[in-house]
């Protein structure tokens, strides 16, 4: 029989083994689901993995759903790494998306392209201060982070909603839920002629880097982890709990609205009620399988938004339901949870006094 043996150490392999072996288990259960939706799997994994890459405009969609997704995953790694719960970056990501609207409503024609920069600034600002919210429930009250920040994402979603439908609605948009269409001043300038590939590629990027600074190279980063591993130490070392948890909450959140500014500013071009796609939740998974490292964030940031185009691809091609990129995704997580105990455990195959009798 098999038995789960603890390891002396965690095994450093499997902490990097475990994703792959996760995506490959989730690969062969997509096989199986296709087979059993009588599609071709061969035809399905083709449309997950290939189809996203096999264009230069495909690699453009591509970054432009994992730009979103590792912007919110950065700032989620922050959280993570101080043991603070921000389950609500969904939340910051729609009110980074409104502020930065709101900015974006004010330009007109004249509007020189000085206020690019600003509409950007208004989405961090906005998702600070959502997660703002959080930190000072949290800090004043002890509430729950995991609640609060859960529940804020629905009153988010509900003044997104009144807005496109009440005061920001445009008079000549036939009546449609949504703003008129942002001015040209105001929109993200794209890296590609003929791709919504947008400068906020580069800024994603570019967070990654700073993130690795922040975290391996300065002292406010190492206390953020400390704390989080062990915060008994880092009240005995001096470090303030209280500023980790408005540094992260504050960092996650400007992260999260940032990535909704762009959003708005760059391939969507206005306000709708379509502006949250769950990209709050699925960068929670991104920040997992990525072992909440920069590196390794930007690989599995690219690997979620494959799901993503996947599943708008097997809707259109397949005659498959648009809910299969969740299934994806859920797969991947449960997958990566079950892998992950590798880690601190080994198989090993013990035979059983029943075996040995028959071996005698």
């Amino acid at each position: 029989m098999l038995k789960l043996e603890p390891r002396p150490q965690a095994s450093r392999g499997w902490s990097y083994g475990s994703p792959l072996l996760a995506l490959a288990i989730t690969v062969l259960i997509g096989i199986a689901l296709f087979a059993a939706l009588g599609k071709d799997p061969v035809r399905g994994l083709q449309v997950f993995f290939w189809e996203p890459i096999k264009s230069p405009y495909a690699l453009g969609e591509l970054m432009v759903k994992a730009t979103p997704l590792l912007l919110i995953a950065l700032g989620l790694a922050v959280c993570f790494r101080s043991n603070i719960w921000n389950i609500g970056a969904e939340g910051q990501f729609v009110m980074g998306a409104i502020a930065a609207g709101g900015m974006a409503l004010l330009a007109d024609k004249t509007t020189g392209p000085w206020i690019m920069p600003v509409v950007l600034l208004a989405g961090v600002l906005g998702g600070m201060v959502w997660a703002g919210l959080v930190a000072l429930l949290r800090d004043r009250f002890n509430a729950n982070e995991i609640l609060v920040s859960l529940m804020l994402v629905y009153v988010a979603t509900l003044v997104l909603g009144y807005l496109v439908f009440g005061p920001w609605k445009d008079p000549m948009g036939y009546n449609f839920p949504q703003t008129k269409t942002f001015e040209k001043a105001t929109q993200i300038p794209r890296l590609m002629a003929g791709s919504r590939m947008n400068i906020g590629l580069l800024l994603a990027l570019a967070g990654a880097g700073a993130l690795w600074v922040f975290l391996f190279r300065t002292r406010s980063g190492f206390a953020l982890q400390v704390g989080g591993l062990a915060p008994a130490a880092a009240r005995y070392a001096g470090f303030s709990t209280r500023r980790a948890l408005w540094t992260a909450l504050l960092i996650s959140g400007g992260a999260a609205g940032l990535a909704g500014a762009l959003e708005v500013a760059g391939p969507i071009g206005q306000l709708t009620p379509y502006v949250p796609a769950g990209y709050g939740f699925a960068a929670i998974i991104v920040a997992f399988v990525g072992r909440l490292h920069p590196v390794g964030m930007v690989f599995s940031a690219i690997l979620m938004s494959m799901f993503y185009i996947g599943g708008e691809l097997a809707q259109s091609r397949l005659g498959l339901p648009k809910s299969l990129t969740g299934v994806f995704q859920g797969l991947l997580l449960f997958t990566l949870l079950a892998c992950d105990t590798l880690i601190a455990y080994r198989i090993r195959w013990v035979r059983t006094p029943t075996a040995l009798k028959g071996g005698l």
